[in-house]
């Protein structure tokens, strides 16, 4: 499953982090999901913020 998750597009719906300069509408690409299923993105902007599941909300795009 983490595998077949690299590089696909991802949008960020929002994030409760304060320190990042991610918005919502931002997108990038899946880099790694790691073993404590944080998934690791590559965002358009250069950032490479990972987010995390029932914490952060997002959507895959053309899935």
């Amino acid at each position: 499953m983490k595998d077949k998750m690299k590089s696909q597009r991802i949008e960020l719906i929002s994030t409760s982090d304060p320190y990042t300069n991610l918005r919502p509408g931002d997108q990038g690409s899946v880099d790694f999901v790691d073993d404590m299923g944080t998934i690791h993105v590559d965002w358009d902007n250069g950032s490479t913020f990972g987010l995390v599941p029932g914490e952060d909300q997002y959507r895959f795009i053309g899935v």
